[in-house]
């Protein structure tokens, strides 16, 4: 313990620093207004009174003198300004109180942002390292976005000189570090620096702040950081991990490889490709243009029901060139398979994959941001296998599948793509998943076609077979599939679909077998050979497989490797028709609220709030049965102008849909559902609260509040009530079936839709980004 003279003792020292600082802040306030240009002996006074202050913060410091550091850190010395830098930085690593009053003090801030910008580097140099300390804390990088210093630090950089030899390496100084590692720079101090800064600055950014980044600056620094990525990216690749001690290289512990990975994602998500109707319309014609098919057939004939060569390399015009040419042409695909298939897999990093009901991009980067910009993952990004004669499926690398442990996840290793080479050699099939955000010329396309489908988007895989070999055993889908060849030629079995109701996504394994998917039958199997340029329609719950011919010897086009890709049409619960369903009741009750509902007594909203929920309920009852239900809504589709039979079949397929609600709901069956729910703690409402993003940013009250229902207590209040509730029930489902309008809820679900897509593209733009040319 301090004994009464060692405190006394403290005290007195504190009191003298306290008095020390204030008579400093006299001498510079005196020689500032003396001088304001901190010239001569004015300026020598300063800099001493500074650097006392410096050595003894923060007992020196005294309130008053931050007012003095926007005159000081202009000052036309160098040492005077620099001092002061140093100083704010010293302040911003105190405390967070600290960081926080000097982040509040704009005009030190917008000081620092003008020293940044001094062709001095010395100057720069100070101020960036100010900026780094001040951006330790979220209100010191908002403040130093608010103010632009962005925009100063990519000017800077661009100014900085660059060094012409290998700029970057990484290291790993400890176990958590090993997927992550750390990057050093080969590059002056001031470079590094100002990349540091500008990597921090940007993964702090809203994607509203980074839309205000000049789009001349923004583009530029996106080329940098890509050019950056693609020699981390390399190196991660090789396993090239030096030490702290690098010789040349300056070490930065606090920036790794997801971080740069990051700012790269982020600078990218908003470049927007300028496509339009149009070239959907162009890339359906591509596709169902062929002689004796068109969309309008397909999807009044075969979408959904019956499998279809939908596009014949025989019969299709000779102007019909296949849709994924410039993807053929950009990977030399022609010239040698497996030297583009290790090409190709050294360029790739992992695609981690986003929710299906994931608008917020940043939320997703928030998620997953220490597996960003990583190695490509077995069984998540890539599978290697085969399909031996006992249908079984044999995998070429041991893995637990399914394994969200880390530590089993089987990261692939430069070593591990050689394998690969030599897989494909012994008869396993290369399947890779996620094409659609790994290649610019896929990704265009597939984002047509979703548009085609009126869906989000849709996933695309890549299958490399070799000769004579099945990779996948027989298996059936919940998605609809176009199977694409590109190259060579494949047979295809494809088997009835055991069952009249469709798969849904996500549904369970137990599920699916209730429905019979898996009773397979040889009775109507159809054996179709693709070959290159051909386009085969699958739809979800249909059973198959596939095999190439032959031993690759021969001189038949027919018996060789295959290449295709498989476009999988994905449709997520919001976008089946029950979802569009779900869409028009919700929209119709909330205006029913508005307008007829805003002055009603408690009790009387209490009853009609339950009712609503209640009917959301008995359209999944409806929808389970039925078969229309679970169907993929077209509402959001673009088709040609003069393609009305597409709106009046979706105005016709929602009449039938409302009437069977109508007339097949009843009270009864939804309160016993409820009921069974509850009494397994399952979430009756889980279904359907995807509509929570239809009110993002409304007031609860203009909500039925389904996103917030407990079960347990809507199931108490119901049954207080049941005689009350039930009669509402009926009178506000009569209401609905007679008063809902298509085209209002048309407008509400291609919004609903449109939040998707953004998403998506987003996500698709990141991704893309990422992804590295191998040279």
């Amino acid at each position: 313990m301090k004994t009464k003279g060692e405190k006394k003792r403290r005290r007195l020292k504190k009191r003298r620093h306290r008095d020390s600082g204030t008579t400093l802040f006299a001498i510079i306030l005196a020689a500032l207004s003396r001088n304001g240009n901190s010239e001569g002996e004015d300026a020598v006074l300063i800099l001493r009174c500074l650097n006392r202050l410096h050595r003894s913060l923060p007992q020196t410091l005294s309130t008053p003198f931050l007012s003095l550091l926007p005159a000081l850190l202009s000052s036309r010395s160098d040492e005077i300004a620099c001092k002061s830098a140093k100083i704010v930085g010293a302040l911003s690593l105190m405390s967070f109180e600290m960081n926080e009053k000097i982040a509040s003090e704009g005009q030190i801030v917008k000081g620092l942002i003008t020293l940044l910008r001094s062709s001095n580097s010395i100057r720069s140099i100070a101020a960036c390292n100010s900026v780094l300390d001040l951006s330790t804390t979220s209100i010191g990088r908002k403040q130093l976005v608010d103010l632009f210093a962005i925009e100063n630090l990519i000017v800077r950089c661009f100014q900085a000189p660059k060094s012409s030899a290998s700029i970057v390496a990484l290291l790993v100084d400890g176990k958590d570090t090993e997927t992550c590692p750390g990057i050093v720079f080969k590059e002056d101090e001031l470079s590094t620096l100002l990349v540091l800064a500008v990597i921090i600055l940007v993964n702090s950014c809203t994607i509203e702040q980074l839309q205000k980044i000049p789009t001349m600056l923004s583009r530029r620094l996106l080329l940098h950081l890509k050019k950056l990525w693609e020699e981390v990216h390399k190196q991660m690749l090789y396993g090239n991990f030096g030490k702290c001690t690098e010789e040349g290289f300056s070490y930065l512990n606090n920036i790794r490889t997801n971080n740069l990975a990051e700012s790269v994602f982020r600078l990218s998500v908003d470049i927007n490709p300028c496509r339009g109707p149009s070239d959907v319309i162009e890339v359906g014609k591509r596709i169902f243009g062929a002689e004796g098919m068109s969309l309008e057939r397909f999807m009044l004939r075969n979408w959904e029901s019956s499998p279809v060569l939908v596009r014949s390399s025989e019969m299709a015009s000779s102007k019909l060139e296949n849709i994924f040419d410039s993807f053929i042409e950009s990977g030399r695909l022609r010239e040698s398979v497996c030297s583009f298939l290790s090409s190709m897999l050294r360029g790739l990093v992992c695609c981690p994959p986003i929710s299906s009901e994931e608008h917020d991009i940043l939320h997703f980067l928030k998620e997953v941001s220490n597996d960003l910009g990583g190695p490509i993952v077995y069984r998540e990004d890539i599978r290697v296998v085969k399909t031996d004669s006992s249908e079984l499926e044999l995998h070429y690398f041991r893995t637990q599948p399914g394994s969200g442990n880390s530590e089993n996840r089987h990261v692939l290793s430069s070593t591990d793509i050689l394998k690969c080479e030599q897989a494909y050699k012994e008869g396993y099939t290369i399947a890779l998943r996620g094409m659609g955000f790994r290649f610019a010329s896929i990704a265009s396309v597939a984002d047509d076609i979703a548009s085609i489908f009126g869906q989000p988007s849709i996933g695309v895989n890549l299958y490399l077979t070799p000769p004579g070999c099945q990779g996948l055993a027989r298996h059936s889908d919940d998605h609809c599939v176009f199977i694409c060849q590109l190259l060579g030629a494949k047979k295809w079995n494809v088997f009835p679909s055991p069952t009249h109701q469709l798969p849904r996504l996500y549904e369970s394994l137990e599920t699916r077998h209730q429905l019979g998917s898996e009773r397979y039958t040889t009775d109507g199997c159809k054996e179709i050979l693709l070959k290159e340029g051909d386009i085969l329609y699958i739809p979800r719950g249909c059973p198959h497989s596939a095999h190439t011919i032959g031993d690759g010897s021969g001189h038949d086009a027919t018996t060789g490797f295959s290449l295709h890709l498989t476009l999988a049409i994905e449709v997520e619960p919001p976008f089946e028709w029950e979802g569009f369903t779900h869409v028009a009741l919700d929209h119709w009750y909330r205006r029913q609220r508005a307008t007829q509902y805003p002055f009603a007594d408690s009790e009387s909203l209490l009853l009609h709030n339950l009712s609503a929920i209640l009917i959301h309920v008995a359209v999944k009852l409806v929808g389970d049965i039925d078969p229309t239900f679970r169907k993929a809504c077209l509402v959001g589709a673009i088709s040609s102008a003069n393609e009305d039979w597409l709106l009046v079949n979706q105005t016709g397929i929602f009449s039938s849909l409302i009437g069977k609600i109508n007339s097949e709901s009843r009270f009864s069956d939804v309160l016993k559902y409820v009921e069974a729910a509850t009494q397994k703690h399952e979430d009756p409402f889980a279904h359907f609260k995807w509509l929570r993003h239809l009110s993002e940013g409304e007031h609860e009250s203009d909500s039925t509040g389904i996103h917030l229902a407990d079960a347990k207590d809507i199931f108490h209040r119901v049954s207080q009530c049941r005689d009350a509730v039930e009669a509402v029930f009926y009178q506000v489902k009569s209401c609905f079936c007679s008063e809902v309008e298509f085209e209002d809820a048309r407008r509400v679900y291609i919004a609903l839709l449109g939040k998707y897509r953004k998403a998506r593209n987003q996500y698709t733009n990141g991704m893309l980004s990422l992804r590295c040319i191998d040279n």
